[in-house]
């Protein structure tokens, strides 16, 4: 039982406050009066003090009252108060003395007023390290990276040395700026120096390298500390979450634990929650739960909202909730992190319900809110909501911000019909940025709008922004889904040039066109020229080996994938049981088939089960074939049943093809493949009474055959042709070629086939 712990307060109700407040006036002069309020962190009645001398006629301030009301201002960010009191301290022709000076640099540089800040820089007769380090650190803390290392630079010039604060700030400033040339210069410098061993610095260095996700240089400068404060955990721990070593986070967590100097705080527990999170492994976070309780966290917001944010995404909705109703005092953060969890959880039900909650205590929801919000509608039942959702953020004026237009551009996409995504988009266009070029060209793949893809490719290249790696991978997958060749070959020399191909996404797109192209040759050749293949790259290869009937390649392939322990996903197993249905290794699919969930956690879909359907089907175990699809964990499909009865024509088999063919028509009773097949099972065997009476019905339902077509792409140009087509514009020059291909084929000795 969680007890309700009150937040601990300085007086235990509003009259003893007041009562002591009193006795302090009563006792002390003005001066003393405000310096006793900042002492006991009464800062803001600190302030109402000053405002009500300043009405008084002759009272007088002395510098250390001044200092301290500059140091209350600088704890409650308020530029207001502290221009007020820097204001009255100067027409009060009072001469502030260079610690007083470095206050007010400082109080400025926390209240963000860099301008104030370096005014006063400027006009200050002395300087210490103190006034240097003030105002770096007020760039540094406000995003101005570039000019704290600039006044850096002068400060060394001017012959001040730097102190641990300096070396500090300026870390701070580089970390900032990306730059890490820079910062490693920075890192030497603080070795030379006689503060190269200050816990300050060093923290600073480990933040610098763990945002710029140099994870073994912070561990370096981690492992020298000769001590460590809570600070140097911290930094390690969160930056072991953040970077992917989630299991080194938690055993640092636990090594912190076990020297038993320091108590884990709510960061610490926010970056060990976050770990878990990534991981997937909430009973460590149940337990770290628990601890986190009786250090006395239960109720912290910090740490509730990545608790939260891990259950949310372990599918412990109910235990989210449960954390999110514990937290003392929920901020905007925390309510997105619930509305967020819910979203992405798949509950948008519950996430819609706490957004409304949120409305109801007075907050005022974000860009990060919708976004979040709008991610909880996935199919076209949610639309409607959808579209509520989007009239509220018309309402808020929240749809100017660009990430929010391409979240519901994405809730379009997969919610309602294509030509609303493609509407939208089409408002947003010219203020679009480059994830709103790949949220459409994603729509475009949703929808099966391959030409479309193409198009809107045409109108980014003509844009302010060029395609990236996202951008490539969405064409190459439109490439080969038409089968184009040309194009794709334009693209992989547009990323040749551009330098994308060196992205593995790209890469493994190129592979993937070609292999299922037939240019099997040039598949193997980008596969071969990467440095580090992943389980895509394999599996795209062996798919295409297999597709186009060279098995024992694609065996040999999965072999050596496995040698290299590279671990196979469930692409990999189409192709390898492919392979072993084109080959006719029986025995060896179906080991592989044992084997995919027992060894490698795969638990076989239905594309698997239809290639084991090929697999004994092609081998003529028709009756195995049969037996197995009414062994399999779901209910057959059409493909599963058509694949049973291509077989059976095969082989001439009449009882399981008329089997096949009738559950067949059982899903579809106007499948003209099924028809079709059967009755060309009963001609081959001379049944034409079953041919006839079939042929009659095709007739009585409406049955017509599909014609067969396939298509070739000529110079950019895709051309379709069914069987018996006489509508193409060069019809006749087509069956001229065909005729003497014919020709040329009988010449070679060839015999056609006679039914």
């Amino acid at each position: 039982m969680i007890k309700n712990i009150r937040p601990q307060v300085g007086f235990a109700s509003n009259n003893v406050k007041e009562h002591v407040l009193s006795k302090f006036r009563a006792e002390q002069s003005s001066n003393e009066y405000i310096i006793s309020l900042c002492k006991q962190k009464f800062f803001n009645e600190a302030i109402k003090e000053f405002e009500f001398l300043k009405k008084k006629t002759g009272f007088c301030l002395n510098l250390n009252t001044y200092a301290y009301l500059i140091s209350a201002c600088s704890y409650l960010r308020s530029l207001e108060h502290g221009r007020k009191i820097h204001d009255h301290m100067l027409k009060s022709k009072f001469n502030p003395d260079l610690t007083l000076q470095n206050h007010i640099l400082n109080m400025y540089g926390k209240c963000a007023s860099l301008k104030d800040a370096q005014k006063l820089f400027d006009d200050m007769p002395e300087r210490n390290v103190v006034s240097w380090t003030s105002v770096i650190a007020g760039y540094a803390q406000n995003g101005q990276g570039g000019n704290a290392l600039e006044l850096y630079s002068q400060m060394l010039q001017s012959g001040i040395m730097p102190d641990q604060f300096t070396f500090g700030s300026v870390i701070k400033a580089c970390s900032s700026l990306g730059d890490i040339g820079l910062g490693r210069q920075l890192h030497a410098h603080v070795l030379k120096s006689e503060f190269g061993a200050h816990i300050i610095a060093q923290n600073a260095l480990i933040s610098m390298y763990t945002k710029s996700s140099l994870i073994i240089d912070a561990l370096g400068v981690f492992s020298r500390m000769a001590t460590r404060d809570l600070i140097s955990w911290g930094s390690m721990i969160a930056g072991f979450s953040q970077l992917g070593y989630e299991l080194e986070a938690l055993c640092y967590f636990k090594e912190m634990l076990h020297q038993g100097v320091y108590l884990p705080n709510e960061f610490i527990f926010g970056s060990i929650f976050c770990a878990c999170s990534s991981l997937l492994q909430p009973e460590y976070g149940r337990q770290l739960h628990g601890m986190s309780i009786k250090f006395g966290l239960g109720r912290d917001v910090f740490a509730g909202c990545s608790l939260c944010d891990m259950y949310a995404k372990c599918g412990f909705l109910s235990s989210a909730r449960n954390v999110f109703y514990q937290i003392a005092r929920p901020d905007l953060v925390a309510w997105n992190a619930v509305i967020a969890g819910f979203a992405y959880g798949g509950d948008a039900k519950e996430a819609i319900a706490f957004f409304s909650q949120m409305r109801h205590q007075g907050l005022i929801p974000d860009e990060i809110t919708v976004r979040s919000l709008l991610c909880a509608f996935t199919s076209p039942l949610e639309l409607y909501k959808g579209m509520q959702v989007h009239a509220y953020i018309s309402k808020m004026g929240l749809d100017l911000d660009v990430p929010v237009c391409n979240t519901l551009l994405t809730m379009y996409a997969k919610c309602s019909e294509f030509h609303n995504a493609i509407f939208f988009f089409e408002e947003m266009r010219y203020n679009a940025d480059l994830v709103s070029w790949n949220a459409i060209l994603a729509a475009c793949m949703l929808h099966n709008q391959v030409e479309e893809v193409f198009r809107l490719l045409k109108l980014m290249c003509i844009s302010q922004h060029r395609p990236d790696y996202i951008s490539l991978t969405n064409v190459l997958g439109a490439c080969t889904e038409i089968v184009s060749i040309e194009i794709g070959n334009q693209i992989h020399c547009f990323a040749l040039k551009t330098g994308l191909v060196i992205d593995i996404s790209v890469t493994n797109g190129l592979i993937d066109l070609y292999a299922k192209c037939g240019y099997l040759e040039t598949a193997r050749k980008i596969f071969d020229s990467m440095i580090n293949p992943n389980v895509v790259s394999w599996s795209s290869l062996i798919l295409g080996y297999a597709q186009f009937g060279y098995g024992e390649e694609a065996l040999k392939l999965f072999e050596t994938m496995r040698r290299l322990d590279v671990k196979p996903n469930h692409v990999t197993f189409v192709g390898v049981l492919t392979a072993c249905s084109h080959v006719g290794l029986v025995e060896e699919g179906w080991q592989l088939y044992r084997n995919m969930e027992k060894e490698f956690g795969i638990v076989p879909s239905r594309e698997h089960c239809s290639c084991m359907v090929d697999l004994l089907a092609r081998a003529g175990c028709l009756n195995e074939a049969e037996g197995f699809i009414h062994k399999m964990a779901f209910d057959p499909d059409i493909v599963v049943w058509k694949t049973l009865l291509a077989a059976c024509k095969t082989h001439g088999n009449v009882d399981v093809g008329k089997r096949a063919a009738e559950n067949i028509l059982q899903i579809d009773p106007s499948n003209s493949a099924a028809h079709v097949l059967l009755c060309n099972i009963y001609a081959s065997k001379g049944n034409w009474e079953e041919f006839a009476r079939l042929r009659s019905l095709m007739k009585q339902r409406g049955v017509r055959k599909v014609p067969g077509q396939s298509s070739i792409e000529v110079k950019n140009r895709i051309h379709v042709f069914f069987v018996e087509d006489r509508l193409h514009p060069e019809i006749n020059k087509i069956y001229a070629t065909l005729e003497e291909l014919l020709l040329q084929m009988l010449d070679a000795g060839y015999v056609p086939f006679q039914k």
